[in-house]
């Protein structure tokens, strides 16, 4: 199913929340991306974001179009927009992943500590307000089961409401917990895609000083610091060094 979306066009279709203007421009964009128009369908959906729309459909929209422009720069970068506000999405992730397949780059990623991995894999589980709305929900069944234990005549339903009332507030704070890891992963993750097709990093912000090594289009790096229309970026491997701002688009 996922190979067939890649190559036919879009499974999503989350009009909910579009005035009638941008449900149109989405309808037009999705038109255009089943006539095989991509450019059309780039421009309309391009419209919606100008209107201070998003949504991952919207950018995941916009990634497949893009990849089918062979423009892996800008469908990794709308692949990456698109998964950081669905973690979970899976249709995203394969997609990224084709699309990443497909970069000149490629980059092994230092190891982690496996508990590290296990948790922000199960904290991108859902999206930072999806956590957060199941933590309002387990903590107000923890305030229905206090209430049986005060309201409760009979000792087994006051003991069955108070364990229930500890063990559903105790759950509520891990999903609030992970829904503030999510919002500062997110907020902390300054990274950004390289544009050029291919650029020496230097060592210093400066394009005189010492090259380093060269990355390519569509690789995705973390911004560490700027100075004067420079950034100092790591790719995945914990290699530093310097690059034009001009060459980068911020995720």
């Amino acid at each position: 199913m996922k190979r067939l979306v890649l190559l036919i066009g879009i499974v999503f279709s989350a009009f909910g929340g579009y005035s009638a203007g941008e449900q149109e421009l989405v309808v037009r964009g999705n038109k255009a991306y089943s006539a095989g128009a991509y450019t059309d369908a780039v421009n309309s959906y391009k419209k919606v974001i100008a209107l201070g729309w998003e949504s991952p459909e919207l950018y995941y929209n916009l990634g497949n179009a893009f990849f089918k422009l062979n423009d892996l720069p800008n469908a990794v970068l709308w692949y990456e927009r698109a998964k950081r506000l669905a973690p979970g999405n899976e249709d995203i992730d394969y997609n990224l992943k084709v699309a990443n397949g497909k970069i000149a780059d490629k980059i092994e990623p230092l190891p982690e500590m496996f508990y590290k991995r296990w948790y922000f894999s199960l904290v991108q589980l859902f999206s930072v307000d999806g956590w957060a709305w199941i933590g309002v929900i387990f903590f107000l069944l923890a305030l229905c089961s206090a209430m049986v234990y005060f309201a409760a005549r009979v000792l087994i339903f006051r003991k069955i409401g108070f364990w229930s009332s500890l063990a559903t507030l105790a759950l509520a704070l891990f999903f609030f917990l992970f829904a503030w890891s999510g919002y500062r992963s997110i907020q902390s993750a300054r990274e950004a895609i390289v544009f050029t097709p291919t650029i020496t990093v230097k060592s210093s912000p400066d394009d005189k000083s010492t090259d380093l090594f060269v990355v390519h289009e569509g690789t995705k790096v973390r911004l560490l610091d700027n100075i004067s229309g420079w950034y100092e970026i790591r790719i995945a491997n914990g290699s530093v060094g310097w690059l034009p701002a001009s060459s980068l688009e911020q995720i």
